[in-house]
């Protein structure tokens, strides 16, 4: 996102709602020892104790398989590009507050989204999934910005951002947000923005192979920009088709229905009919994407079947919201 998108932000927003992260996110990591996670272990171990007592010949499933991360992410230091992340995220939301445009902590759909990833994160770290390692120290945090534009992000970090577009165009409901923000997220977790990163500076010979010494000369040029890159990066359709994957998988664990991956991308099929939202430039919507979701449902139901589900639910943006 450039910096442009900011100038259609409309000033529906609490002008004077200053910009505070959430402690529950921002402190809120894999396998911490806070109540909801000792609670989450607890009925995990309950439910695997009753499945292999009434199914003591069949296997559990363990969600979708991925491949390795690629070996050209590492020509680009990670915690380079999480820094520009952080740098470049902070600036994008001190430039929304200061148009009236970011949604303060008590807003209904910020409180759904942050109620929403509180679910999700505590999986993002599942064997299967093959995430960085880093993640486990991340200090996730989620926003909602008011514009109209269709668009959510999750940068290196865990930094997450939503636009109001999103949720009031579609009529999102709780599993169709969880779904995209599992698609987010699952980009940040197999790294594929430092993985476009080195593959680009492999090829513009702003590096040798084997090497990663940034911080002088053309490297430390290139660095500076990650941030601004870090918003506008398109991913290739394997990435798409990976971050589908997982997104449905950590979806699934944190008690979303998985087949709200298909209404999902059928409502964005209808959205880009005309004009087509920003969020398809870089994620293209089509039967093939559909079909392709549904031939990992299988692999994630029995997630979802034993997953505890969100004991509270919330609704799509209402007139209401938007005056706030």
């Amino acid at each position: 996102m450039k910096d442009s998108t900011v100038d259609a932000i409309n000033a529906d927003f609490d002008p004077h709602a200053g910009y505070e992260p959430d402690p529950a996110l921002l402190w809120h990591r894999p396998g911490c020892a806070c109540a909801l996670h000792s609670r989450r272990r607890f009925h995990a171990t309950l439910l695997a104790g009753g499945a292999a007592l009434a199914l003591p010949g069949l296997a559990r499933a363990d969600g979708v398989v991925v491949p390795n991360r690629s070996s050209l992410g590492g020509l680009v230091p990670a915690e380079e590009i999480e820094a520009a992340a952080a740098q470049q995220y902070a600036e994008l939301l001190q430039q929304a507050k200061q148009q009236r445009a970011l949604a303060p902590p008590d807003h209904p759909q910020v409180v759904r989204l942050r109620h929403i990833a509180q679910r999700i994160v505590p999986h993002v770290l599942s064997p299967n999934l093959k995430s960085t390692p880093r993640a486990k120290d991340w200090r996730w945090e989620v926003n909602l910005i008011g514009a109209k534009q269709v668009n959510a992000f999750c940068m290196p970090g865990g930094k997450i951002a939503f636009f109001y577009g999103l949720l009031d165009q579609l009529k999102l409901n709780d599993d169709e947000c969880a779904m995209v923000m599992g698609h987010e997220i699952a980009h940040a977790l197999r790294e594929h923005a430092r993985e476009r990163m080195g593959k680009t500076a492999a090829t513009s010979g702003l590096i040798e192979l084997g090497s990663a010494l940034f911080g002088l000369g053309t490297g430390g040029r290139y660095l500076a920009g990650l941030g601004g890159q870090l918003l506008t990066l398109r991913f290739s359709r394997d990435d798409e088709s990976e971050a589908d994957k997982v997104g449905l998988d950590v979806a699934a664990r944190a008690g979303y229905d998985p087949r709200a991956g298909v209404t999902l991308w059928e409502k964005m099929g209808q959205a880009s009919r005309g004009s087509p939202p920003q969020w398809l430039s870089t994620h293209p919507a089509g039967p093939a994407r559909i079909q392709e979701i549904q031939s990992n449902l299988p692999a994630v139901a029995p997630l979802y079947a034993r997953a505890p589900k969100p004991t509270q639910r919330f609704g799509p943006p209402s007139p209401s919201d938007a005056r706030r």
